[in-house]
């Protein structure tokens, strides 16, 4: 499972993230993305507590129970080794984090999930590397710039790098150039207004745009 979600996540190069949905919207939501391609979907942890780590768990065992194999359902802004915990027992298969935190890393990789912690800096997505990162998330990547990208991936160009915090259809062109496997996604296709009109065939749209943005030349 794990290699497949690797495999999955350098072929699809989009991970959509999903933060605050009600219960009631979260699966026509998914379905809606699916639609329009996405395979990936990351479901945001509350680091302020608003959301307890038990119902974010619960709404990725709903995903999962409802897409079995057909979409990858992983968890976002994990900070603990409890929510990895949490998240694996919900059946999920991938861990992102915001940060570099190495016992959440070890733990990702000792329950078999695929671990994709946050680094800032070379020395930390180094360090997430010899932890034991499977890809390594660069955020805030657009504060960082496309430059920034380049010339990080010239010497840690063993390290397979995600761009997330602020990508849109214009700059990703710009990061895949600079070198990124792939692409996390949360508002842009998320819509705040369309989620809340339920204009499912919006989301589809916007799923389709970007689906097709990451993987085109």
């Amino acid at each position: 499972m794990r290699k497949r979600i690797i495999d999955t996540i350098k072929e699809e190069k989009l991970i959509v993230i999903v933060r605050g949905i009600e219960k009631e919207r979260l699966i026509p939501l998914a379905k809606a993305m699916y639609d329009g391609g996405v395979r990936l979907l990351e479901v945001t942890y509350s680091a302020n507590g608003a959301v307890s780590d038990e119902n974010t768990a619960a709404s990725i065992a709903a995903l999962c129970t409802h897409f079995g194999d057909r979409m990858y359902i992983g968890a976002g802004t994990v900070l603990t080794e409890k929510q990895v915990e949490l998240t694996k027992k919900a059946g999920g298969g991938f861990i992102i984090s915001p940060n570099t935190k190495q016992s959440v890393i070890q733990k990702t990789r000792e329950l078999d999930m695929v671990s994709i912690p946050g680094a800032f800096s070379p020395s930390e997505i180094q360090q997430a590397h010899e932890w034991g990162a499977d890809l390594v998330k660069l955020f805030p990547v657009t504060n960082l710039g496309v430059e920034y990208v380049k010339a990080v991936k010239a010497p840690l160009c063993h390290i397979d790098l995600l761009a997330v915090g602020g990508i849109d259809l214009k700059n990703i062109p710009l990061y895949k150039k600079a070198g990124v496997c792939g692409f996390g996604v949360g508002s842009n296709i998320t819509d705040k207004a369309m989620i809340a009109n339920e204009d499912w065939q919006g989301i589809t749209e916007l799923a389709k745009r970007y689906s097709m943005a990451v993987k085109g030349d």
